[in-house]
């Protein structure tokens, strides 16, 4: 199927997380070449798209704004150029936590109690006691997010994450373990466990290459009893097709200390490094990472291309 077709791998993106696409595209694009197809690479860096001649399937690994937000969906739309991942619609909802936790909500998909501050008018302060984790709406890659102790820490901590939109997430802490679940072709993948090696797992924990932080460590398929894994998985998959994803996901898991799984965010475009999450669950299942990304793009041109 991909053999004759020409393929442009979209990365970088005019957000806060281009360093990071770069990064996961320039691994797709060796995975796609080193199976011999013809991938080539396209930098994107503003909201226009300059794709080579005749391209036949965009995959697309622009992470956050533009990218993963649904402009970019419906863009490739437009021209008629099937692209792999969630579709405009699915990436608008899963991009949006506001919209995303309402969905959650809606489908009984278990959660952390959550509610909206508006701060276009004049600050305001959330009901919710703390502790409480204060999330610009739509950022990823745990963009401006504060965990927030003392309540007197509450308005500097909204105030940063106004910074990204006027309508911010509060959410009960969860103390717990951090899990995160891929999703691929409706099925859920072994769970990855998270562990920063200080504080949260935030974007300097993410990504300790760009911020010279202590890092993560990571423990694929995670140390559960199967019961519990079974939870996690039922409950990341119920997340995935909630908002209606097509493909694939990687969908972010708190555990509490009862065993009890707590859906945060599912991740549209995740990381595509050979060392990022997605990948280590497939390999955890002896899914190389250039067939994950054969993969990828053979049930995507699947989906889309036209009949």
């Amino acid at each position: 199927m991909l053999s004759s077709k020409t393929i442009a791998v979209l990365m970088g993106g005019p957000g806060s997380e281009r360093q990071i696409s770069l990064a996961s595209g320039t691994a797709v694009l060796k995975a796609l070449t080193g199976l011999g197809l013809n991938a080539i690479p396209v930098d994107v860096t503003t909201s226009r798209l300059n794709l080579p001649a005749a391209t036949d399937l965009a995959f697309n690994v622009i992470h956050g704004t533009f990218g993963e937000d649904g402009e970019l969906q419906d863009l490739l739309e437009n021209l008629g150029v099937p692209y792999t991942g969630a579709g405009a619609a699915s990436s608008r909802l899963a991009f949006d936590k506001n919209l995303a936790k309402a969905a959650f909500l809606a489908h009984r998909v278990p959660t952390p109690l959550a509610e909206i501050v508006h701060v276009s008018t004049a600050p305001q302060l959330p009901s919710l006691p703390a502790p409480f984790v204060v999330k610009p709406p739509r950022e990823g890659s745990s963009v401006g997010v504060h965990i927030v102790h003392d309540q007197a820490d509450a308005a500097a901590a909204i105030a940063d994450a106004a910074r990204y939109g006027n309508d911010i997430l509060i959410e009960e802490f969860i103390q717990g373990k951090e899990l995160t679940v891929g999703i691929l072709d409706d099925a859920a993948l072994p769970i990855v466990h998270i562990a920063p090696r200080d504080g949260f797992y935030d974007l300097a924990n993410k990504y300790p290459w760009l911020s010279g932080s202590a890092g993560s460590d990571y423990y694929c398929p995670a140390a559960l009893d199967a019961p519990t894994t079974l939870l996690v998985q039922q409950a990341a998959l119920a997340a995935h097709r909630a908002l209606g994803i097509e493909i694939y996901s990687r969908v972010d898991v708190l555990l509490d200390a009862q065993n009890r799984p707590y859906v945060l965010e599912a991740n549209t475009i995740p990381g595509m490094t050979e060392t990022s999450l997605l990948p280590k669950a497939a390999a955890a299942l002896g899914i190389s990472f250039p067939n994950l990304c054969l993969t990828i793009a053979r049930l995507s041109l699947k989906l889309r291309q036209p009949a």
